[in-house]
This record gives structure tokens, C-alpha cells and sequence, in this order.
């Protein structure tokens, strides 16, 4: 991770580097620590860095709306230090690169909504040594998950996090490892001591577990053991020996398209989706299932993508080819609390029309506001107490009263931001009485 090199140690990496392969040296800059520019300097007065042109649009920012902070360094920097020199001269006209910024600061602006918020860089990263990429994502992700005010535990929990996991090398996925276990770790205010004696009764991240188990290889100082053996053991997961490719079955293709086109429509998957689905089966199946009940939306402008419409706002797009549509909002009607629906007014191309619409954020809502009164909170104190790990969406429940279960077995599945947590029995003992469902949001503590 280039943006903890200091340039002392700079001048040594890339001196031996280039020493032993004087036709390649390349320094993935990150500007999180803001020293960056420092070592762009370095690098260029002592001609220690060549830039790979061919993937000037992939390694830098061609432009400074969406560079700087924990990004990479803008073209427009990076260029203008180098052409100060004849050696290094890019021969990129600047006047090109400014177009580009102009565009992508206007698309900046129409993401706003997921921006993390972030004003500056950040020191802090020598301490936690968290990629500069994930930094702005995890700072999201805890915000979302109303952890957003513990940003400074959370950033203290990613070094002990990462410790647990064996110092690993933290590039996706092993970065969203470490980031998903220092969440769990602050959300259940744990301490490092306190997760490692907690080995066979936690309920960790999905993520940890299948790292854990071998699925991401073998770390290059190896697991922390004997806490690796202990939490798998509990789980009753199967560590992967060597490298998880080779253990893994060859795919036959024509049967996963068969499979698909079964689910979705003959003629509907393309080349590109078998191999989507290959990889993300889970997203991807969301995405078709998306698709099929809302239709292709990648016509529909950014904008009203992303912000619901206001009453009498209109905006147009093509649909199709040569078809345009207008739309304007007229009315909301009010929330039918039994449904969750609701009667959406609206013209289009000057035809009035109305829809019954689910509003799942009010429905949530209003569900959330009926439940609290009466949702139980686990005891600590009661071993038997099965609460939720952190809040979420309840995706699957897997015991039913009266099922017998022992330390270890899965309870219940649930997701949060991109976060999977399987919630796990402490003890063994019989299912007294289960408190969720499936597709309801709870809430950190509250009984499962």
C-alpha cells in the first residue's frame, strides 16, 4: 500500500526495485496521507518512477473532481510535474484534461447522496493501515449501520482486526474481511483478548468465517492460531488446504445457462451473465430479478435514478430508441399501513395514470415505530439469550421451536451493507422461542 511509503523508505523500495527490473518501476499513489505529492516529487527529480501511459485512465484520476483524499492523484498533478521535465514530458495537453473535469465533477455532484463526507486526508492511516479505497467505503458502510459517531473505535478496531486475521496483505476481498470484523468488534464492544476467548461462541461476519476457512489461501504469516482451529471447529466448517481454486469443480457452463434461462426466459443470458453469475450468483440473480420488475432502467437519467421525484417535477428520457417519454409527478397519496402501499399520480406523455406503489422505507418505518415497544432485548446474563450481533435485516431463520441445537449451529441469517452474519447458538440446548422473521429489520442486542 503505496500511500504508507514515506520517501525515505521510498528511495530504497524503488531504488532496489528498479535495480533488479531497471524497465518497470510503478508506484500506486494514494494521496490519504497527503504525502503523496511528496514522493510524485521524488520519484520524478530523481527519475525513479515511470508512468505505465497506456493506463493513465485506469491508474490515475483523469480528473481532480473525483481524485485526492484517499483516491489517486489527479492526471491533471501528476502530468504537470512530469512535463516540467523533457525526460518525463507526457505530451497530454492539459486544455484535454480540464474537459474531462468538468464532466466528472457535475457526476460527483449527482452521487452527493453516497458521499462519505470526508474534508481531508488522514495520518491516522500509519496506525490502522486501512487501503485508502476502503477508507471512504467503511466510513459509509458504519454510517449506515448507525455506527457512524464510533468512527474512531471502529478505525482502532480495523488494526485489531487485522491482527486477528494474521497481518494479511489488504487488497478486496481480504480488506472487506478486516473491515467487517472491526465493525462487529465495535458494534459488540469487544476487546481483542475478548474476541479471542470468544472463539467457539461468537457469531462472526460470514466473511471472517470463509476466510478463515481457507476460502481467500493461505495468509503469508499464516492464521492466528490455536483461535482459527477454535472458531471453525465450533462452526463445524472444514478448513481448505493450499490454494481454494484447486479444490474447486470445474463449471460447466451449459448447464448454468440452461439453469438460468429456465429461471429468467430463453434468449435472456448472454455470455457476460453466465460468467456474472459464475462469480456473484447472489447479485446477479438480484439483478435479473430487479430487471424483470422494473425493467431496464439504464436509459433512465441519474438523477431521478437516484432522488425521488418532487410534485409537479417532469423530466424526459428515451426509453428506447426513438421513443421519448414525459413525466411529471402530480400526487402521492397517503401510506396504507396494512399494505405498505402507496396510490402514485402522475402523466405521461400528457396521459394521466396511477400506480399502487410498495413505499418500503415508510413501511419499515412504521413497522420499526410498532415493534419497538414490545421487542425484547438478549440478557447477557442468560446464556440462553441469543441476541442479534449488530442491526440488520433478518434473511433466513434456520430452526423452528423445539429444535434441538448445539454450540455453534446456525440460528439465524442476516445482512447489513453488503455484511452477512450467520448468528449462531452459544449453547447447546432446545429452541424455547424465536422472536424474528424473515425480512425484518433488528436491531443490535434485540432477541433473535
Amino acid at each position: 500500500m503505496a500511500g504508507l511509503l514515506k520517501p525515505k523508505a521510498a528511495r530504497i523500495l524503488i531504488g532496489a526495485i528498479r535495480e533488479r527490473h531497471p524497465d518497470l518501476v510503478n508506484s500506486y499513489l494514494k494521496f490519504q496521507t497527503m504525502v503523496s505529492v511528496t514522493k510524485s516529487r521524488l520519484f520524478t527529480f530523481t527519475h525513479m518512477i515511470l508512468l505505465e501511459l497506456a493506463l493513465l485512465l485506469t491508474k490515475l484520476q483523469p480528473k481532480q473532481g473525483m481524485s485526492g483524499l484517499t483516491s489517486q492523484p489527479s492526471m491533471g498533478a501528476v502530468c504537470t510535474i512530469l512535463d516540467s521535465e523533457p525526460k518525463t514530458n507526457t505530451g497530454i495537453d492539459f486544455s484535454h484534461i480540464q474537459s474531462l473535469n468538468t464532466y466528472w465533477e457535475q457526476v460527483r455532484l449527482m452521487y452527493s447522496c453516497f458521499d462519505s463526507g470526508l474534508k481531508s486526508g488522514d495520518s491516522s492511516v500509519y496506525l490502522h493501515e486501512m487501503p485508502g479505497g476502503q477508507y471512504t467505503n467503511l466510513l459509509f458502510q458504519a454510517q449506515s449501520l448507525g455506527l457512524g459517531e464510533q468512527w474512531e473505535e471502529i478505525k482502532k478496531a480495523y488494526a485489531t482486526a487485522n491482527r486477528l486475521a494474521g497481518d494479511i496483505v489488504k487488497v478486496t476481498p481480504s480488506s472487506k474481511v478486516v473491515g467487517d470484523l472491526a465493525q462487529f468488534i465495535v458494534s459488540q464492544k469487544l476487546t481483542e483478548q475478548q474476541v479471542i476467548d470468544g472463539a467457539s461462541t461468537l457469531s462472526f461476519p460470514q466473511s471472517f468465517l470463509e476466510y478463515l476457512q481457507g476460502q481467500l489461501g493461505i495468509p503469508p504469516y499464516g492464521f492466528l492460531e490455536p483461535f482459527r482451529t477454535q472458531v471453525l471447529e465450533a462452526k463445524r466448517l472444514e478448513p481448505i488446504a493450499g490454494r481454494p481454486g484447486a479444490s474447486l469443480k470445474p463449471i460447466d457452463f451449459q448447464e448454468l445457462k440452461g439453469d438460468l434461462e429456465d429461471e429468467f426466459g430463453l434468449g435472456q443470458i448472454r455470455d457476460v451473465d453466465l460468467l456474472s453469475s459464475a462469480l456473484y450468483p447472489k447479485v446477479f440473480g438480484d439483478y435479473m430479478r430487479y430487471v424483470e420488475q422494473y425493467g431496464n432502467l439504464q436509459n433512465l437519467p441519474t438523477a431521478q435514478f437516484l432522488t425521488p421525484l418532487k410534485v409537479g417535477e417532469e423530466f424526459t428520457f428515451e426509453s428506447t430508441p426513438g421513443r421519448i417519454m414525459i413525466i411529471q409527478l402530480v400526487a402521492i397519496g397517503p401510506l396504507n399501513e396494512e399494505s405498505g402501499k402507496r396510490d402514485v399520480y402522475f402523466t405521461l406523455n400528457g396521459e394521466v395514470r396511477q400506480l399502487s406503489i410498495t413505499d418500503e422505507q415508510a413501511f419499515k418505518t412504521a413497522i420499526s415505530a410498532s415493534s419497538k415497544a414490545t421487542r425484547l432485548r438478549a440478557d447477557p446474563g442468560n446464556k440462553g439469550d441469543v441476541g442479534a450481533p449488530m442491526s440488520g435485516l433478518v434473511v433466513e431463520v434456520r430452526v423452528k421451536v423445539g429444535d434441538e441445537v448445539k454450540v455453534g449451529d446456525p440460528i439465524v441469517v442476516m445482512s447489513a451493507m453488503k455484511m452477512e452474519t450467520i448468528v449462531s447458538a452459544p449453547v447447546s440446548g432446545k429452541v424455547a422461542e424465536i422472536f424474528v422473521k424473515e425480512n425484518e429489520n433488528v436491531n443490535s442486542g434485540e432477541l433473535v
